[in-house]
């Protein structure tokens, strides 16, 4: 038995062709082309028939070279790139290049450079550098474009006008004069017309409009004009398509060597970045299209290197022109719902049919309309959206230096020309480093922008010797970069300047930048981790003289009266009290100062933290507020909590601009509608939240360590005399549901015990007049201002039930309450279960968001 025949029918080696329990495949697997990629192959067909004649005529080669180029590119390399949806064919930016070309070295010459630089794409290809060729700066790119494209139009513009087109753009201005002095009114007309049908075609309205829209401008152009020159009769030079038998094939390049590998370079290197970029813009617009009718893979770009090279091999054999990847068509293929590749090779069948069997019709078309249609192209090709794109990346330099760079000295000068700006910017932006150094207040400033590498070392070593020994100092550095020598000239400087008693503080943009933590004694609280990490530390200022009471100003959230709650700063220690927010206190000085500038501590600090977040946070927001500030604002939720500056509501909620419609007022108070000495500000509030916004829920929100809280609970209520006493007024609901016994307490101290024994009881039982008293989940308020801050919030849930919006908001189901408390101290948030007896504040749960 032979050793390569199983033993065993059943044998373990015996590998099943098809899956059990199913029927073997039926044979070979049917070719199925899809309506969708017929349809698109169609449209695509439409605008490369008449683009690739007016490429050819623009090149100066026979107008079949571009037939020839479109049916290759769509064939060969829509079967082989690896960009399925990407349409090859003659492009306008190869225009110009194939034109020096052709001038150079003649048409047959030209087609063995297609070849040998499709050889070397091949080549690249098989080393799979395609990736490389997206190292070239997307300005030197728009910028070759935008140059191609001002030396087709102004060559095309000589057609036009009935001439002929000089051999470069100097000679074609030059040459301009005399040909507007010679005009031929016929070609001027043909060209008028077509460029006028180019430009109104998409444009026209109503319901005619959108089925008109289908067919592409570009041949209903061509097709208007040659209609109309053939109805008048117009004696215009047209379209000759010589026989197929004489069309003229690639022989052995002729020239000198370094010029010809020269043309192979520029042939490639155009080629391949052309198509490559293409690609990739491709492959955005298959991911932006919506509800594609099937899955179309991302682009494989070394294969679309291969496929370009093998194209441009095959269309050099057969005397086409170079062949790269063409944005007009690509986007039209997109546009038109292409699902595979099949579009692409079935548009260059068309072409192929088309190149056999519509000679006749071709022959009437005039060149002046192709090179209107040419010239149109060729602006289009310098486009305002890329001018916009390299001005906000301050590119403007290397994009203009290749456009001139193209348009006077060539393609391959130009962009070599480009790259070389290109490298010179980016070192001067890497060596360009800014250093400067400021005193405010005693306090010394360096500020380092840009990248600190070694060759800024001397500037920063002589500005910080220019601190005196002994003085406070903040370097702030302002860049992503620090090399190794300026990290140890600043360690080093800092070291020196500690020993002799100074305090240095160095910020960075970016966490891990701080080269040193500060001392806790400083009392600066900054830290790196903290999203407003670039707001600056400073000294804390001394502790403000008593007033007439000895109790040192609060800040003015709060107001005067409530600094009792925390008492003044014990005796020989350092007040570590956030006096930044100050400047309402009795006594404080203006922020802006006498004359209103911002020359104080406080309006310094302003303007520090607005530059930073021009800087920092500006660029990265500046898209969404856009938005938001075109569609408005449209947020969810009335979060309406306390003026306390602990309390950041964009912080507790994760929430950023445009989510939430804030109230803020001291103590979180709902004064009823209608009441006497009540608030309009927050009824106005309440009533365009639920009736002009929609919101679908209102938030109240507590916190602990409230000041208005415990100013109900020490002030004198016989009488309101102040604005903040007045407002007060609108917690007394609060404080009758918190403790409904406090003023016999005041005048009985003696039952002080009795009463808190029977508060234990409630806790357990209900209170005796039958109004809840909420509870924090898991304990009981641990004083008075705790219990009064809880209630406060339940109390005011049932005064925004009382105004009218709200309460028909609510009948109608549009809306929802919620009350919620924050313990600072903790960083805890407590949501309000009202389906609890009596009131229970539960605690939110940490929750694994990426789960």
């Amino acid at each position: 038995m032979s050793a390569c025949v199983p033993a065993r029918a059943d044998s373990a080696r015996t590998k099943h062709i098809h899956p059990p329990h199913s029927p073997p495949p039926g044979g070979p697997r049917r070719f199925r082309l899809a309506g969708a990629d017929v349809s698109a192959a169609i449209a695509v067909f439409l605008i490369a028939l008449p683009l690739s004649l007016g490429i050819a005529l623009a090149t100066g080669a026979p107008l079949q070279a571009g037939l020839v180029a479109a049916a290759v590119g769509g064939i060969v390399a829509g079967r082989i790139g690896g960009c399925p949806l990407q349409v090859s064919g003659p492009a306008a930016g190869l225009t110009v290049v194939t034109a020096d070309l052709i001038q150079r070295y003649g048409w047959r010459t030209t087609c063995a450079i297609t070849i040998l630089a499709g050889l070397a794409q091949l080549g690249l290809g098989c080393l799979r550098v395609a990736r490389s060729a997206l190292a070239v700066s997307p300005a030197i790119v728009h910028g070759m474009l935008a140059g191609i494209g001002v030396t087709i139009a102004v060559a095309q513009l000589h057609i036009v006008l009935g001439g002929t087109p000089q051999s470069s753009v100097p000679d074609n201005l030059v040459a301009l004069p005399a040909q507007l002095a010679n005009l031929h009114p016929a070609d001027l007309a043909v060209s008028v017309l077509t460029l006028t049908l180019l430009l109104l075609w998409p444009r026209v309205p109503g319901r005619a409009g959108a089925l008109l829209g289908k067919l592409p401008a570009a041949l209903i152009a061509v097709a208007g004009a040659t209609a109309v020159a053939s109805l008048t009769g117009l004696l215009l030079p047209k379209v000759d398509l010589p026989s197929w038998s004489s069309h003229a094939l690639a022989t052995l390049p002729d020239g000198p060597v370094l010029g010809l590998l020269a043309a192979v370079l520029t042939t490639t290197l155009v080629c391949s970045v052309q198509s490559l970029l293409g690609a990739v813009a491709v492959d955005k617009l298959v991911t932006a299209r919506p509800a594609p009718a099937g899955h179309v893979k991302r682009s494989n770009l070394d294969r679309e290197l291969l496929g370009q090279g093998a194209a441009n091999v095959v269309s050099g054999s057969l005397g086409g022109l170079p062949i790269a990847g063409v944005a007009v068509r690509s986007s039209a293929n997109v546009a038109a719902g292409a699902v595979s590749r099949n579009s692409t090779m079935l548009h260059g069948v068309l072409v192929v049919i088309a190149a056999l069997l519509m000679v006749p019709a071709l022959e009437l078309i005039p060149l002046a309309s192709l090179a209107a249609l040419v010239m149109a192209v060729g602006l289009k090709m310098v486009s305002l959206n890329h001018i916009r794109t390299v001005t906000r990346h301050r590119e403007v330099l290397v994009y203009a230096v290749t456009t001139f760079g193209v348009v006077f000295l060539g393609v391959l000068e130009g962009v070599a020309l480009g790259i070389a700006v290109a490298v010179g910017v980016a070192l001067h932006r890497l060596t360009r480093t800014r250093i400067t150094h400021d005193q405010v207040e005693g306090v010394h400033y360096v500020h380092v922008r840009g990248q600190l590498t070694f060759l800024a070392v001397p500037r920063l070593s002589r500005i910080l010797h220019q601190v005196p020994p002994g003085a406070d100092a903040a370097v702030e550095l302002d860049g992503s970069f620090m090399d190794h020598a300026a990290y140890e000239t600043l360690q080093d400087w800092q070291k020196t300047h500690t020993a002799q008693g100074g305090a240095v503080d160095i910020t960075g943009r970016r966490p891990g930048t701080r080269i040193s933590e500060p001392a806790e004694e400083d009392g600066c609280r900054c830290r790196p981790w903290t999203p407003w990490r670039n707001h600056q530390c400073e000294r804390p200022p001394k502790a403000p003289p008593p007033d007439a009471h000895g109790q040192a100003a609060t800040d003015g959230a709060t107001g005067g009266t409530l600094a009792a709650a925390t008492g003044p700063t014990a005796p020989g220690t350092r007040d570590t009290r956030d006096t930044r927010d100050t400047a309402g206190a009795p006594g404080a000085p203006h922020p802006l100062g006498a004359s209103g500038a911002a020359d104080g501590p406080n309006g310094h600090e302003l303007a520090r933290g607005i530059s930073a977040f021009h800087r920092n946070t500006g660029p990265l927001m500046r898209r969404e507020l856009a938005r938001l500030a075109r569609e408005g604002q449209q947020p969810s939720q009335l979060f309406l909590t306390c003026a306390d500056s602990r309390v950041v509501t964009s912080m507790i909620t994760s929430s950023g601009p445009g989510d939430l419609f804030v109230v803020r007022n001291v103590g979180n108070f709902v004064p009823l509608p209608g009441e006497e000495s009540g608030d309009d500000s927050v009824a106005a509030a309440i009533e365009y939240a639920v009736d002009v916004l929609k919101v679908r829920s209102i938030t109240v929100c507590g916190h602990s360590g409230c000041g208005a809280m415990q100013a109900l609970l020490d002030a004198e209520h016989g009488g309101a005399r102040t604005p903040l006493q007045r407002w007060l007024r609108h917690g007394l609901p609060s404080l009758e549901r918190a403790l409904p016994d406090l003023d016999a307490r005041a005048n009985e101290p003696e039952q002080e015990q009795r009463q808190e024994q029977k508060q234990g009881q409630e806790q357990e039982q209900g209170p005796e007049d039958g109004r809840s008293r909420p509870l924090l989940a898991g304990r009981g308020p641990v004083d008075a201002a705790e219990r009064l801050c809880l209630a406060n919030v339940v109390q005011q849930l049932e005064h925004l039930r009382a105004h009218d919006s709200v309460a028909r908001a609510l009948r109608a189901g549009d809306l929802e309450l919620h009350g919620m408390y924050f313990h600072v101290g903790e960083a805890q948030s407590y949501l309000l279960s009202e389906d609890a007896e009596g009131g229970v504040f539960a605690l939110v749960p940490t929750t694994d968001l990426t789960a």
